[in-house]
């Protein structure tokens, strides 16, 4: 079996785009900080993204939600996972497909993760009536609101207005794309137990599958944006080695 190896010219541990979409993101956490802190203002509000019907979106979010992360603990995961998936994928594909890669995908986890909101808001509509539901949107539920009901009114209420941030769309295209790529490469899982990137990806695609569709109380990652950007990303990356194989997989 004839192997084929593409070589980048020159290997940098923290490429072009990979290092400013660190430092982008570091400082749209810095400024969602400092504006709740001086100005009394949740940039999540405006630069997260919302469900298309509600008040709080704007086209916009599509883009600038993937730059914003809700803890310290969530910006190091995602950014840690961007340095050691990315860097390996642009210094191969070079700067610009890197970036069109990371923005689809980032974008395509978004635009599914809107689709999940709007099937759940439906079959939510469903059970509920209209005047609850307009009591849902503005946060309102009456004591005559109990059991099932208020759950589905304070669901209601967090799918239309609580905003999705986060990296993790892209991250989990680059680390689609880093199985695709390095298939037998080595991930050391706490950094201790030796993974192939292959399973490791396979695995962890259906955790996040097993997770979204189990839809557990209290559980709120968009788990089906994770896998929104896993599939855009095969998407892309089968388009493009269709146009040119041997520039987007290596084998170890």
């Amino acid at each position: 079996m004839n192997e084929q190896y593409y070589s980048p010219q020159r290997f940098s541990i923290l490429p072009l785009v990979v290092k400013n979409l660190l430092i982008i993101n570091g400082l749209f956490f810095l400024a969602t900080i400092a504006f709740d802190s001086v100005f009394k203002i949740d940039l999540s509000k405006y630069l997260g993204l919302h469900y298309v019907q509600s008040e709080l979106f704007y086209p916009h979010q599509l883009l600038t939600y993937m730059f914003m992360h809700g803890s310290i603990g969530h910006i190091i995961f995602n950014m840690f996972a961007l340095w050691m998936f990315g860097s390996s994928i642009e210094n191969l594909w070079g700067w610009k497909k890197f970036l069109i890669y990371y923005l689809i995908t980032g974008i395509g986890a978004g635009l599914v993760q809107e689709a999940v909101y709007a099937v759940r808001i439906h079959q939510i509509m469903a059970q509920l009536s209209p005047e609850m539901i307009d009591m849902a949107k503005s946060g309102v539920a009456s004591m005559l609101h109990q059991g099932k009901e208020l759950k589905l009114m304070v669901e209601f209420y967090s799918l239309f207005n609580v905003g999705t941030v986060g990296a993790s769309g892209s991250v989990f295209g680059l680390l689609l794309a880093f199985g695709m790529i390095f298939p037998n490469a080595l991930i050391y899982m706490y950094f201790l137990f030796p993974i192939k990137a292959k399973w490791f990806v396979i695995g962890y695609g259906v955790i996040e599958l097993f997770l979204g569709i189990a839809n557990r109380a209290g559980d709120n990652v968009a788990h089906f944006a994770h896998l929104g950007g896993m599939l855009f990303g095969l998407i892309l990356i089968l388009w493009w080695r269709k146009k040119d194989n041997k520039h987007f997989f290596r084998y170890y």
